[in-house]
């Protein structure tokens, strides 16, 4: 029996028990904990109540309705599908570039995470996972440079953690298309570089390229023990300065030393590119645009992250808090470390970018990239 049908039945007999005798009242008890099976006491309680009116809803008023709700789906996925603290920070951020009915940008400021959360859930679904491609440093070079963590005590921006992801498909060999991540304790300002290939001098072009487009300066440097970090030539390039910069590594086979950028390599490489082989240089060029001129800007100026605070054990289990979800951006122009002269740069990019835009253009060159993917896989296999 569906809801509708039994408030429906409950009207009907609440009619005829609110006028019955207390014989009469004692037959529809008898005959209403047969069709419910429920208890006696229960009936009564049910059959004294006044009936839900058929057509409402039960439970306290809607809020948030369908209007909402798509509004919602349509900026979740314009924000790159951050988790709902994030986007609960983010939407202030978007909400002004954004085209809809002003009751409903009321309603959207004022929506917690956990609503979010609920109204979101039909759209969330599981992710996959890539293949390493590190191989071990040379052991001469790896002695001049100390295991150490850089983020024990960061207080102002300027130390970064570096790694690379492969766009190798399921297959390491051959030549292939590589990501840089760099990104910054202190702000999590995140930069992306592609390289063809892992050969340490396109590392170290890509390093200089992010380095010379960074809003700050580079203080110390911390990845993992790839050769492609750890040779002598990106180590003569970060000691060959007046402000020489601390290069550290992390232990081997310690992933959760480099998690700051581990985790960007997910969000910031495997969200836009995915799992692809792109074993084409000419590929490497548009990579690049996009990374630079669409998808940075939107992670570094409008997408807000959470940075833990501190982490502590209870038992056997490990409690952790985060501060407020803020953006790279704000992070940068509230530190007392970046100067007025280079808030005031900074501030200038912000005011010129429009969210909706970057990623609409993003999108369109997106589109024209995987053309350009899907024409060389066709190709390869007609020449196969």
């Amino acid at each position: 029996m569906t809801q509708e049908l039994k408030r429906a039945y409950i009207a009907r007999v609440h009619l005829r028990y609110q006028k019955a005798s207390r014989k009469e009242k004692a037959l529809i008890l008898d005959e209403f904990c047969e069709v419910f099976k429920v208890t006696r006491k229960h009936a009564i309680k049910l059959v004294n109540e006044l009936p839900v009116p058929t057509g409402t809803r039960p439970g306290p008023k809607v809020i948030y309705g369908s209007e909402v709700s798509h509004h919602l789906h349509v900026l979740w996925v314009q924000m790159n599908q951050m988790c709902s603290k994030k986007m609960e920070a983010a939407l202030p951020l978007w909400l002004p570039y954004y085209d809809c009915p002003t009751a409903t940008k009321v309603l959207l400021l004022a929506i917690s995470s956990a609503t979010i959360d609920r109204l979101l859930k039909p759209y969330k679904d599981g992710k996959i996972r890539g293949i390493s491609s590190t191989m071990a440093a040379e052991s001469m070079i790896k002695n001049k440079i100390p295991i150490k963590l850089l983020d024990g005590n960061i207080t102002e921006p300027g130390f970064i953690e570096a790694d690379t992801v492969a766009h190798c498909g399921n297959s390491l060999s051959g030549e292939f298309a590589n990501s840089l991540t760099m990104t910054d304790l202190f702000s999590t300002w995140t930069e992306n570089r592609a390289t063809w290939t892992k050969e340490k001098r396109e590392v170290r072009k890509a390093i200089a390229d992010i380095e010379s487009s960074l809003p700050f300066k580079i203080k110390g440097f911390a990845s993992d023990n790839g050769n492609e970090f750890f040779n002598h030539e990106l180590h003569d390039f970060f000691n060959d300065r007046k402000e020489k910069v601390e290069v550290v590594r992390r232990r081997p086979y310690k992933k959760n030393d480099n998690a700051h950028v581990e985790q960007k390599n997910w969000t910031h490489v495997r969200e836009l590119f995915g799992y692809e082989r792109f074993d084409y240089p000419d590929l490497v060029e548009q990579m690049n645009e996009i990374y630079r001129l669409y998808w940075n800007p939107l992670w570094n100026f409008f997408s807000p992250v959470m940075k833990l605070k501190e982490k502590t054990r209870i038992g056997g289990k490990l409690v952790k808090k985060y501060d407020e979800p803020t953006t790279p951006y704000h992070r940068l122009m509230n530190s007392d470390h970046i100067t007025e002269r280079e808030k005031t740069v900074l501030r200038s990019k912000f005011e010129r970018l429009n969210p909706f835009e970057l990623k609409r253009e993003m999108e369109t060159r997106l589109k024209w990239f995987n053309k350009i993917v899907d024409i060389h896989k066709a190709g390869k296999i007609k020449a196969g």
